[in-house]
C-alpha cells in the first residue's frame, strides 16, 4: 500500500504544476456525472412495469408511488386534450430541460480535460527544450527527462478523465432520452383513455 501511495505522489509531482487544475476538473465531471446518474436513476419511469401505470391511467385513483402523483396531476380537473398535453409538457418541462443543462454542462468539462493535459504536454516540452538550451552535462537530461515527464503525464491524466466520462455521459444521454419517451407515451395513453371517456359520454 506504501508502494502505491509513493508511486502516485511520485507521478502527481512528475506531472507538474497543472496536475492541480486536472485533479479539480476531474472532481467537477465526476460529482457532476454521479450527480445526473442520481437523478435519472429515480425518475426513470420507463422501467417501470408499463402494465401498471397504464392501468393507473385508466384508473387514476389506484396510482400509487411518483408516477401515480404524474398521472393523478395529469388528469386532473382537466376537460380536454389540449389541457392535458399542457399539464405534461409542464411535467416534461420539469425534467428534461435540467438534464439536457447538466449533460451539455458536463460535455463541457469532459472536452476541457483532454485540452488541459495538452496544455501540460506544449508546457512540458517548452521545459524539455529550455533544459536543452540552458543545462550542461547532467543537468541538461535531467531537466529534458523532467520536462518529458510532465508532457506524458498530464495527457495521459486529461485522457483517462476524459474517456470513461465519455461513455457515462453518453449512457446518461439515453437515459434522459427514455425520460422523454415515457412523457409522450404517457401523453398518447391519456388522450386516447380521454377521448374513449367522450365517446361513451356520448353514445350513452
Amino acid at each position: 500500500m506504501e508502494n502505491l501511495i509513493d508511486q502516485v505522489l511520485e507521478i502527481w509531482t512528475a506531472g507538474g504544476a497543472l496536475m492541480i487544475p486536472l485533479f479539480a476538473l476531474g472532481c467537477f465531471i465526476y460529482l457532476g456525472v454521479f450527480e445526473l446518474y442520481l437523478y435519472l436513476r429515480k425518475h426513470n419511469y420507463l422501467k417501470h412495469d408499463e402494465n401498471e401505470w397504464r392501468h393507473w391511467i385508466d384508473s387514476p385513483n389506484e396510482a400509487q408511488g411518483e408516477i401515480g402523483d404524474i398521472i393523478k396531476y395529469s388528469q386532473e380537473d382537466c376537460k380536454n386534450s389540449f389541457e392535458i398535453r399542457s399539464r405534461i409538457s409542464e411535467l416534461r418541462s420539469a425534467h428534461i430541460p435540467r438534464i439536457e443543462g447538466r449533460i451539455n454542462f458536463a460535455n463541457i468539462l469532459i472536452g476541457t480535460a483532454p485540452l488541459a493535459g495538452l496544455l501540460g504536454t506544449v508546457m512540458g516540452m517548452l521545459n524539455t527544450f529550455f533544459g536543452m538550451s540552458t543545462g550542461s552535462g547532467g543537468d541538461t537530461i535531467d531537466l529534458v527527462a523532467g520536462g518529458i515527464s510532465e508532457a506524458l503525464i498530464t495527457t495521459q491524466t486529461g485522457l483517462v478523465l476524459a474517456i470513461p466520462a465519455y461513455v457515462i455521459i453518453s449512457n446518461l444521454k439515453k437515459q434522459a432520452v427514455e425520460l422523454d419517451v415515457f412523457f409522450t407515451r404517457l401523453e398518447i395513453f391519456t388522450i386516447i383513455k380521454h377521448e374513449k371517456g367522450n365517446q361513451n359520454l356520448i353514445l350513452a
